[in-house]
């Protein structure tokens, strides 16, 4: 039985990849699904492209962020069954049939998909990312938390939770989102069937600011909630225990110069043996995906650059959350 899909967009200037978005999605060999987009104020041309397809758009008066555009794009849904993505994201053919199938095998759950494991732009960093997203996403189950790039939820459902947090974070609704409907005993699922291709456009800056960006609402987050140590998702024990090891590897080697005892030379080595075996499910996503060549570059930027951001955004992360404690 194919149930009506409503695919909700939500976008924000998005007029680089919205046209791809929406044309893969209308080329779906699915047969029963509605596309609506919530487009959240831009100031670019979005909008004028959107009109292009035979989609619902739904224009926000004011910029309001992405929580109260999905909102709103699912109080204007018929589906049965609701399925957030985003407006980088393109749909495969196939992505809705498994979406149905995995609705009609658990109605009562919120599953989630995950990125390819190649995106859509092939270079480098983007392909570290999405290689590092899809692994991270899928390694767990149940997961901590389900996704907005690719979430599955059914309307009756969704409208009882109250939906997404609106005043919130600039990021991670979904996080809570998903903890929230966790805590009203709800189950949360992954579904490694359920994929989309995502357009990063990713240098080495973008790749960083990412990293930085993430990890400050991150550590906040998870402060406020009380599972900073938690393995989630993307927020895993071994990205956590790699970037620990980076900035405890800095202060051996400090102490190793200052001192000039091989000891802490040793302790430096066995410190990254113990980082490397922990991610080594990573590593060999790095290599199954692109090879030898690849997982060489791939671990050492994970390994040597990649924590720098992720310790700076967790150290502004905390000082945020305490000075704004203090108020």
């Amino acid at each position: 039985m194919n149930k009506r899909v409503s695919v909700i967009i939500p976008n924000y200037n998005g007029s680089s990849t919205i046209g791809r978005c929406l044309e893969a999605a209308f080329s779906s060999e699915y047969d029963n699904f509605e596309v609506i987009v919530a487009d959240d104020c831009s100031t670019d041309n979005s909008a004028e492209i959107i009109k292009k397809f035979s989609c619902k758009l739904i224009s926000l008066d004011k910029h309001s962020g992405a929580s109260k555009a999905r909102n709103i794009g699912a109080k204007n849904s018929s589906g049965q069954i609701l399925f957030f993505i985003d407006a980088d994201c393109l749909l495969q053919k196939y992505t809705l049939t498994s979406v149905n199938k995995a609705f009609l095998a658990s109605e009562d759950a919120i599953i989630g998909g995950t990125y390819t494991v190649i995106p859509y732009d092939k270079d480098f960093f983007s392909t570290f990312q999405s290689i590092f997203i899809n692994h991270s996403e899928t390694k767990r189950e149940p997961p901590d938390y389900i996704p907005t790039h690719a979430m599955v939820i059914s309307r009756d459902i969704f409208m009882k939770s109250g939906g997404f947090q609106e005043n919130f974070l600039p990021i991670l609704e979904d996080v809570e989102f998903s903890h929230r409907l966790r805590k009203m005993g709800y189950k949360l699922t992954m579904n490694s069937e359920i994929l989309v291709w995502h357009i990063f456009n990713f240098t080495l800056i973008k790749s960083l600011k990412n990293a930085l960006r993430k990890s400050l609402y991150w550590t906040i987050y998870s402060l406020k909630n009380k599972d900073l140590l938690a393995d989630s998702g993307t927020a895993s024990y071994e990205l956590k225990i790699n970037v620990a090891t980076l900035f405890l590897s800095a202060l051996l080697a400090m102490l190793f110069f200052y001192f000039k005892n091989t000891a802490f030379l040793i302790s430096i080595l066995l410190i990254c043996a113990v980082n490397l075996n922990a991610s080594k499910g990573l590593i060999k996503a790095f290599y199954k995906a692109k090879g030898l060549s690849f997982v060489i570059s791939a671990t050492l930027y994970y390994t040597l650059i990649y924590p720098l951001p992720l310790g700076a955004g967790a150290f502004l992360g905390i000082l945020k959350y305490i000075l704004n404690t203090k108020r």
